[in-house]
């Protein structure tokens, strides 16, 4: 379904996780950003870009390397793909076997084929620019939820893609280092003081178009890490944590997860 549209901008939004799939014509290029997630919302996706296309070039930006946002990169063979460094050195077998064992789970068939993309641009350091004729798109690193993200603006145009960041129905997922995930919400107010964001794309959720409401979410981010950091040094309770949440029948299963990994990362016994 379509979540948000505007001249330039289409959201289509997955009925798995309310992921998040984003496409953007510019007069220079298409880009498409994580198309997602079931087989007939990615053909979606797919017709959507082609009837509007032209002769204009396709850009495939993979924010990260978890398996719901690459599974519908075999719909556009054609497209340059943008991603990190660090993305290009994921075990591939690994990731493309995890949408196996999903789809094996409910019965999906696809028939796009199911690749993890090879790299033509890669990104390497936060501000690296791109420009494609009068269209700019500005790089950052977002690590900390993986450790290969990316976040990307596109410009003149406002828009900021934030991958696996500031949601507004999910607390942070830390699968790689929560002292990088928290140095990438910091990156926030930089973002938006070099940069005039219209709207901000999450992967998972509701757009949101004012600065106002992107600082509410890396704020309660923020605290949401903070918090369960001390919770755990402390021994503390944490449950109340989530409860903000929708969906927390689901989402108790991540919070535990994010539990578990700090006490690692924080070698609390």
């Amino acid at each position: 379904m379509i979540q948000y549209q505007d001249n330039h901008l289409i959201v289509f939004e997955s009925q798995l996780y309310k992921t998040t799939s984003t496409v953007i014509q510019t007069e220079d290029c298409m880009i498409v950003v994580d198309p997602c997630l079931l087989p007939y919302e990615v053909d979606e996706i797919r017709e959507h870009v082609v009837s509007i296309k032209g002769n204009r070039p396709v850009y495939l930006i993979i924010t990260h390397s978890d398996w719901d946002h690459i599974v519908g990169a075999g719909a556009f063979p054609e497209a340059i793909v943008i991603a990190s460094e660090a993305f290009q050195l994921k075990n591939p077998n690994e990731i493309l076997e995890q949408v196996k064992a999903f789809d094996d789970e409910y019965y999906i068939d696809r028939k796009t084929p199911l690749v993890y993309p090879s790299v033509d641009i890669l990104v390497k350091s936060d501000g690296e620019q791109l420009k494609i004729g009068n269209t700019t798109l500005t790089f950052y690193e977002a690590k900390g939820h993986t450790d290969d993200g990316i976040f990307v603006i596109v410009e003149p145009l406002g828009i900021w893609i934030a991958g696996d960041y500031l949601s507004d129905i999910e607390f942070p997922f830390i699968y790689s280092s929560s002292t990088d995930y928290m140095k990438t919400l910091e990156k926030t107010e930089a973002i938006l003081s070099n940069h005039r964001i219209n709207v901000l794309v999450p992967g998972h959720g509701h757009v949101a178009r004012s600065t106002e409401e992107i600082q509410i979410r890396k704020h309660d981010s923020f605290q949401y890490i903070k918090s369960l950091k001390q919770a755990i040094q402390s021994n503390t309770e944490h449950n109340h944590l989530i409860e903000p949440y929708l969906y927390k029948r689901g989402l108790i299963k991540c919070h535990e997860e994010n539990i578990r990994f700090l006490l690692k990362e924080l070698k609390v016994e």
